[in-house]
């Protein structure tokens, strides 16, 4: 029993050194407030499953509340007020985020009343949220890029000049205010350049309309939040002595029943999971190509030394994952590039965090919104958002049961 304890108190300590950096903490609650490339439901999401995935353990609600066409003062939902009221304070946030920008330039050259307008806006949605929400942690987020990178400017200079300049003061604010930056431009502009020289007709995908991004202009964007927020890079690393027959060292996993005999092999049981990522898509291909993504904030390495043929073929749970050479072996792989049981088990995860966001985007944008103002005599009204809420819940409940990580043998077998 005390060899019990023991053993739980040492996973419990590992697991808190893995997250004690992280910028979410176990019971927070997420909203992400912004116009409608928050609306689109992509970088969030994408942020939402790594969290799920990378920390399974911990508890943390999201609710994706952008509205497209929205600025510092509202939009189509209403004034920003209103918004917030609505949108933002029911959730008794503990974090928020604000992306707004893109539309408060008016997609012209930098105008300074026009910005005036946007800063005096901007300042007013931090007083209220830090007045009605107390102790809110706020990450104010540099807008994201106008694609002047793989198309011309429509103007000297180029709208994204003026994001930047927007940025600028999102950053400044927020140091003076202490609350969080996070610059979703300018890395995802060095990322448009490099993928425009890789092949440019393929990097007009990245941001489709020069606005509002594709899957792989969002996951480069979730990469640029997760960075501000301090997200670790590793989900799981192992490495193995095959000539010793020997684990030599593990991080953020165990490893058991090693043997070498008659093929080396082991069960491994990560804490975490991988990022599921579609390379099927190739806009979302491209820009992995063309950023830091996977060495930043997806390495599941397994190297193995000490191995005396020239090829071996990886399986798990007896299904292969691919073949490699002894030297890329020692060096060591990344398994979160390879069709594994784990990256299909946070595909679903994934899955479900779609999922769970259409539920409560139609509860929201569907019901709650649009049919709040008739004069509702049944009650049906009240009882169908709240059986939303009740489906919502639930598809989260089976969303955190599926992020849990499961052991999974596997085999190094001569070829």
């Amino acid at each position: 029993m005390r060899t019990l304890r023991r053993a739980t108190l040492l996973l419990a300590l590992c697991l808190s050194a893995f997250a004690q950096s992280f910028y979410l903490k176990d019971g927070d609650r997420v909203v992400f407030y912004g116009d409608s490339i928050t609306d689109q439901r992509l970088y969030t999401t994408f942020v939402e499953t790594f969290v799920l995935t990378r920390f399974p353990q911990m508890k943390v609600a999201f609710t994706h509340s952008g509205w497209g066409g929205d600025r510092v003062t509202g939009g189509g939902g209403g004034p920003v007020d209103l918004r917030l009221q609505r949108d933002v304070f029911p959730y008794k946030p503990t974090v928020v985020t604000v992306m707004l920008g893109m539309n408060d330039g008016s997609y012209r050259a930098f105008d300074q009343k026009i910005f005036d307008t946007y800063a005096e806006g901007l300042r007013h949605i931090v007083e209220s949220l830090q007045k009605n929400a107390p102790g809110v942690r706020i990450t104010l987020i540099q807008p994201s890029p106008y694609d002047d990178v793989t198309r011309p400017p429509t103007f000297e200079g180029g709208y994204n000049a003026v994001l930047v300049r927007y940025g600028d003061f999102n950053k400044q604010l927020a140091a003076s205010a202490r609350l969080t930056a996070a610059d979703l431009n300018t890395p995802i502009v060095a990322a448009l350049e490099k993928a425009n020289q890789l092949n440019s007709e393929t990097a007009r995908e990245i941001v489709r309309d020069r606005v509002h991004p594709g899957a792989g202009g969002h996951l480069l964007m979730a990469e640029a939040l997760l960075k501000a927020w301090n997200a670790p890079p590793t989900v799981s690393a192992v490495e193995i002595d095959a000539a010793s027959g020997r684990v030599v060292s593990t991080e953020n996993t165990e490893v058991a029943s090693l043997a070498s005999a008659p093929v080396l092999s082991w069960t491994q049981t990560d804490r975490a999971l991988p990022m599921p990522l579609d390379t099927q898509d190739a806009a979302l291909a491209l820009a992995l190509r063309a950023s830091d993504f996977l060495d930043a904030l997806d390495r599941e390495t397994l190297r193995v030394t000490g191995l005396s043929a020239a090829r071996y073929e990886l399986a798990i749970d007896g299904d292969s994952a691919g073949t490699f050479a002894k030297e890329d072996l020692a060096a060591g792989i990344n398994l979160a590039k390879l069709p594994t049981p784990m990256a299909k088990q946070a595909a679903r995860v994934h899955e479900l965090t779609l999922r769970h966001n259409l539920v409560h985007f139609a509860r929201w944008r569907q019901v709650q919104v649009p049919l709040a103002d008739e004069q509702w005599r049944s009650g049906q009204f009240q009882n169908a958002v709240n059986a939303l809420d009740a489906l919502d819940a639930e598809l989260v409940a089976i969303q955190r049961a599926a992020a849990q990580p499961k052991p999974h043998h596997y085999t190094l077998t001569e070829r």
